[in-house]
């Protein structure tokens, strides 16, 4: 092997360990992105629920990391998601009580296009409705359809939960 070989050889290998570094960092080498649940000016900082890589493989579940709240009912909660979360597709799910009635209605919010938000500010239908949860969810791999159900499935890569305090 030529100097010249051995050196292209070495450049080749240090860009391919460089490369692969940027990979592992990116699947969860590295810290994992927050979302922000303001309540009332109360800023609340969750760190994903649960989170898998990109390939949707290796996941990682800490369900101690929901965050917990007073949320007066008609109280609007800001939701604020950082460019991690925002550069794919994304949406917001939650769950509130009307009334007396103990039984949680749930619903979602529209999907975030790519790049096209960081905020979603949450409004309940009615100013009595009392928010029971509310979870950020990232998206991963592309929609499929599940065979049993024939419904289309969209693949939630990592979630961010706000859990609302209800009086006893």
């Amino acid at each position: 092997m030529t100097p010249r070989s051995r050196r292209s050889a070495r450049a080749s290998a240090g860009l391919l360990l460089a490369v692969s570094a940027a990979l592992l960092t990116g699947c969860g080498g590295g810290s994992s992105p927050n979302v922000t649940f303001d309540v009332a000016g109360n800023a609340l900082t969750a760190a994903p629920t649960q989170m898998c890589d990109t390939s949707m493989e290796n996941c990682t579940d800490e369900p101690n990391s929901r965050v917990t709240a007073d949320v007066p009912p008609g109280t609007p909660v800001r939701i604020e998601v950082p460019q991690e979360v925002s550069s794919a597709p994304w949406q917001v799910a939650y769950a509130f009580t009307r009334g007396d009635d103990p039984t949680p209605i749930e619903q979602r919010s529209d999907i975030a296009a790519p790049d096209s938000r960081t905020e979603f500010t949450l409004n309940l239908p009615s100013a009595e409705d009392r928010l029971v949860t509310a979870q950020v969810q990232l998206f991963g791999a592309a929609p499929a359809i599940d065979e049993e159900t024939e419904e289309l499935q969209f693949p939630v890569r990592a979630t961010w939960v706000l859990v609302g305090e209800q009086p006893s």
